[in-house]
């Protein structure tokens, strides 16, 4: 496994800003977004490496950094068993789409776009997947709001969805914390 791990270290090591190893895994940290797609079809089309399948694509909020987002991309090499992540920081909210060169991604991508706002370039169909078309806003950034800004209900008069603003009534914040049991306990 050593072996493995220094031979794609030394192979892509212009793109790696570091290289961080837990158990199968191996953790790329990529200097720029620009060489992503490049750094991802060399791993795919190397005779060597072989990481045909991508497990998965999950994006972090870093709110308070410089650079918000980070995408970590998952790939498996089924010849060789092996796991590698490739992490990237944004500049900005774009980044090149890697739709085809692994078609599942179209899936994954779409879903960041819809939760975090990414925008992927050369992506055949971003458009939302998991929230309404006329949804305002990214659901999963750490700046939206918990409760969001419209509430959704049918009205049985007009027989079609309506969409209000949400209105929180102030009554409902105000508790009674006094237990009635307490006394019971108090000589």
């Amino acid at each position: 496994m050593l072996f493995w791990i220094n031979y794609v270290v030394f192979f892509l090591k212009k793109y790696i800003l570091k290289c961080s190893i837990y158990k199968d895994y191996i953790k790329l940290y990529l200097k720029n977004p620009e060489d992503l797609y490049l750094v991802i079809n060399i791993l795919k089309l190397h005779s060597f490496f072989k990481y045909n399948v991508l497990v998965d694509l999950a994006c972090v909020d870093n709110l308070k950094n410089k650079n918000r987002f980070t995408l970590n991309y998952i790939l498996l090499s089924i010849l060789h068993n092996c796991r590698i992540v490739l992490s990237v920081d944004l500049h900005n909210n774009i980044i090149q789409s890697v739709s085809n060169v692994y078609s599942g991604a179209n899936w994954l991508e779409r879903e960041v776009f819809d939760m975090y706002g990414i925008f992927f370039f050369d992506h055949k169909d971003l458009r939302r997947i998991l929230t309404d078309y006329g949804f305002n806003g990214y659901p999963f950034r750490k700046d939206f709001p918990l409760n969001g800004f419209f509430e959704i209900r049918y009205d049985e008069d007009k027989q079609y969805l309506v969409y209000e603003p949400i209105e929180l009534m102030q009554n409902m914040r105000f508790y009674d914390f006094i237990n009635p049991f307490y006394k019971k306990w108090i000589i």
